[in-house]
């Protein structure tokens, strides 16, 4: 994690930032487990004073509910569409309007709203639009242009690895001073107790044991190879199925390809979307969680799983060594057969299987939402002094901008 050396609490002012918690609306994916675990995390801090918003207009008062305690989310009501219309096009209106007087403004998800006068960071957790916009929808492909547009208007990147902040640095021309890589902490685990019982999940006849897969069904995940990787297992290890936990996405269909050729479909389980007591339960409960993603800014299931005492299969894609280190078995994204076998091996169990998963609690203790934290209010804090350094050169060449604190707010 790169990190300057200075603390983040200092004896200077508190700094204002408004953090955008749309991804936290709806069925929340690995972003949204992102925005709650910084919130959490930023809430504790006694140098930042953070509260959230959603640019959305008819969900916008359900954020209050979705946030950490401790964590404010008064704004006004926010258009979706036409303000993404706009700021792809255009620096009006700045967020402001909206969420009143702000030191820092950080889009969490790919874009960050345009500011008049508040620093902006935004956090770019890959670049699979830029390397593989064959697997890219197409909403999802005008990212790069919003980016590009924010960092040429001076705003500071997060990324959640030092791999995607390197790829940052050479896709965009962006300042390496200016891109800042800053772990994730684990998702946040559900209360104990959960409100209602989940529904149980039944395995196959005779089977005792699940590889789970963990993810939204997209083609970077290439749950198809999966698939193929269990036909190669599945006689040897007649007591296991395969169970796919995640929502569909784009390009779902040739998993259900996949697993409709699959000689072993009766043993494979569609779980479909599970909310955060169902997803614990069955991650728990795994024999082994494989990941055979083609390309990945962070990973989360990993993590999870290490976190849970369960071995982890995974392959060397993008920031997946640098967030597992030893912690995994790692096999070539795309290999077949290093996916049956590194899966075979951890299914037959024995000693390196046992310090397999010690490995991986091990690494799991380093990556906690309180680092995270102090992570981003470094962040926070360089973007705005640079910010305030540009202002204060423009006033000295006697074109610095007006200082329209006074009609910002709402």
């Amino acid at each position: 994690m790169v990190t300057p050396e200075r603390s983040a609490t200092s004896d200077r002012d508190r700094l204002s930032v408004g953090f955008e918690a749309t991804p936290l609306l709806g069925r929340p994916t690995g972003v949204g487990a992102f925005c709650a675990g910084a919130l959490a995390g930023l809430a504790a801090l006694p140098s930042v004073e953070v509260s959230a918003f959603a640019v959305s207009w008819r969900r916008r008062h359900q954020l209050t509910a979705l946030v950490p305690p401790g964590v404010p989310s008064r704004h006004r009501a926010m258009p979706a569409r036409p303000l993404h219309t706009a700021w792809s096009r255009t620096s009006l209106p700045p967020v402001e309007w909206f969420i009143g007087r702000q030191d820092v403004v950080h889009g969490t998800n790919f874009v960050v709203p345009p500011t008049r006068v508040a620093a902006r960071v935004v956090t770019v957790h890959d670049l699979t639009v830029v390397l593989y916009p064959e697997l890219c929808d197409p909403p999802t492909l005008l990212f790069p242009d919003l980016i590009a547009r924010a960092v040429a208007e001076g705003a500071w990147v997060h990324t959640p690895s030092q791999f995607v902040a390197d790829q940052v640095v050479e896709a965009f021309s962006v300042p390496p001073d200016r891109v800042r890589a800053v772990h994730h902490g684990i998702p946040l685990a559900p209360v104990p107790v959960r409100p209602t019982a989940p529904p149980p999940l039944h395995l196959p006849d005779g089977c005792h044991r699940y590889i789970l897969a963990v993810g939204t069904v997209e083609p970077r995940k290439d749950y198809p190879l999966l698939v193929r990787a269990f036909d190669e297992i599945a006689a040897d290890h007649p007591d296991v199925a395969l169970m796919v936990v995640g929502q569909d996405g784009w390009g779902a269909e040739r998993l259900a390809a996949a697993v409709a050729s699959s000689p072993w479909r009766e043993r494979i389980v569609r779980a479909g979307y599970l909310d955060d007591y169902g997803l614990d339960a069955v991650l728990r409960e795994a024999a082994v969680l494989a990941y055979p993603s083609r390309y990945e800014g962070f990973g989360f299931p990993p993590l999870q799983a290490m976190a849970a005492g369960v071995p982890v299969v995974t392959t060397t894609a993008g920031a997946l060594p640098e967030v597992v280190g030893e912690g995994a078995l790692l096999v070539d994204p795309g290999d077949r057969d290093g996916l049956a076998a590194a899966l075979d091996r951890v299914l037959r169990g024995g000693t390196d299987t046992d310090e397999l998963v010690a490995r991986g609690l091990e690494r799991s203790r380093l990556f906690t939402w309180g680092a995270c934290a102090d992570g981003l209010a470094r962040l926070y804090r360089d973007a705005k002094d640079a910010k305030d350094a540009r202002g204060a050169r423009g006033a000295r060449d006697g074109g610095g901008a007006r200082d329209v604190r006074d009609r910002t707010g709402p």
